[in-house]
């Protein structure tokens, strides 16, 4: 087994159904989030040697800078924050990074603040403000690292004086299951916020060095939706509208956020070039990075390996079907991988719940996924199918995700549990609770895109 154990449940997860393959298949999204770590990256990017500061391949004399400072949000900012803060100690003038709750912790020179994640809260609002103040509070010659990584959106809401955060509040949750990607979903977001879609590095002094070190969540690694406070904004009301629009949201958003999307005055466009300002982009952890890591780690346990995709969208339980079904094409033909095999990929598939759908219940993309797979694998011995949300949370629950094997279907029957029925009502949480197949891993530190792997032996 890899050095590292992230799963706060693995003895339960080995104590029932196939344990020598589910405990091969932890090991895998062990090396996954592992490769995924971003404290590690920024280490790697980000050094003194001497009087100087290098930073990837440039090195700068940190005399020639008035202040350093350190802002920003996101599941993934606190390992990057705490580096720098190692890194550089007392030369950091200055700094506030939002957190999820959860994810305590204190550094020495920079100011650690707590938000909800994934409906923003007050807490993140305030947070919100005393970054964009210190943004503005940057002048010539100041160094300003910004460690902006997936989350943001919620943890760092600062929304436009014609909504309140009530409003914004119902709105993301709309936006969350509406079945939307989350470029579509963001194309909304910044357009109802004060400080995102570059208007964050816009308040930086344009003669500051913003040096932006991010993690990426989302399939492609676009900048301006990974990081997207801190660099120019590829998206416009039009893109806003359109998803709108093909979601059939203009009815269902509170009347406020629909009357601004419908007419936007004049003016407030998101700003599509920063040119007259420094701005160094690094993505320090690609979102692939947990793919990748797994992938490697299947072919060290002697597993023939595939990655499928590292761009997965769509509904979240038919892409687990989906698995189930090359499952059984592997066992019954070789094809395309002759056993041990092992399946990889990655992406951000959703969970879509209809307006006319009936309370749902718990669960998130990675729980719905290993169920989806759970109905196709039923009866097979050498399968097991897993899905994590890198962050350590999958939807708006505390689990990460769920693992599925041959087993499962049958320990469903076993406890009375209907997972037709269940996956109907999207309660994936208390399924998996009661067969003991839910992935606990507390916050990761990390945040890149899900992780779905599929072992055959």
């Amino acid at each position: 087994m890899i050095s590292m154990n992230y799963f706060r449940n693995y003895d339960l997860l080995l104590s029932h159904g196939n344990s020598h393959l589910r405990k091969e298949a932890l090991d895998n999204l062990n090396a996954g989030l592992l490769r995924a770590d971003p404290g590690k990256a920024t280490r790697g990017l980000v050094r003194l040697d001497g009087g100087r500061i290098v930073i990837g391949g440039r090195s700068y004399d940190l005399d020639e800078f008035r202040n350093v400072y350190v802002i920003g949000a996101g599941k993934a900012s606190f390992p990057i924050a705490a580096a720098l803060d190692d890194i550089l100690g007392k030369r950091i003038a200055g700094g506030i990074v939002i957190c999820k709750n959860g994810q305590e912790g204190h550094l020495e020179n920079v100011d650690v603040r707590l938000a909800s994640h994934p409906i923003p809260n007050e807490d993140g609002m305030r947070a919100a403000e005393d970054v964009f103040a210190l943004a503005k509070r940057t002048g010539p010659g100041d160094l300003v690292f910004a460690c902006v990584t997936g989350g943001s959106s919620a943890l760092m809401p600062l929304p436009i004086p014609e909504i309140s955060l009530s409003d914004k509040k119902i709105a993301n949750r709309i936006l969350l299951t509406c079945g939307a990607n989350i470029i579509e979903i963001n194309a909304v977001r910044k357009h109802l916020s004060l400080i995102k879609g570059g208007r964050l590095a816009q308040a930086v002094h344009p003669e500051a060095l913003l040096v932006n070190l991010t993690v990426s969540d989302v399939i492609g690694d676009p900048l301006d939706y990974i990081t997207d406070p801190t660099v120019p904004d590829t998206s416009s009301f039009r893109d806003a509208a359109n998803t709108m629009n093909k979601y059939v949201l203009w009815d269902r958003m509170p009347s406020p956020v629909s009357a601004y999307l419908r007419n936007p005055p004049a003016g407030r466009e998101t700003p599509k070039s920063l040119d007259t300002h420094r701005i160094e982009n690094h993505i320090i952890v690609a979102g692939d990075a947990a793919c990748t890591g797994a992938e490697e780690r299947a072919r060290e346990l002697g597993f023939r390996t595939v990655l499928l995709s590292t761009m997965f969208e769509g509904e979240s339980r038919e892409l687990g079907r989906t698995f189930g079904f090359l499952a059984k094409e592997v066992l019954r033909s070789a094809h395309p991988l002759e056993a041990p095999c092992a399946f990889i990929g990655g992406g951000e598939t959703v969970v879509t719940i209809h307006p006319s759908d009936p309370e749902p219940g718990l669960g998130g993309p990675n729980q719905e996924f290993a169920l989806g797979a759970a109905l196709e694998i039923r009866d097979l011995e050498n399968v097991v199918v897993a899905g994590l949300d890198t962050d350590g949370t999958d939807g708006p629950t505390p689990y990460a995700g769920g693992i599925a094997d041959g087993n499962s279907f049958a320990g469903c029957l076993e406890k009375g549990i209907d997972l037709y029925a269940a996956l109907g009502r999207h309660d994936a949480s208390e399924v998996l609770n009661a067969t003991g197949d839910i992935l606990i891993t507390g916050n990761t530190g990390t945040n890149v895109n899900d992780l779905k792997i599929m072992l055959v032996r």
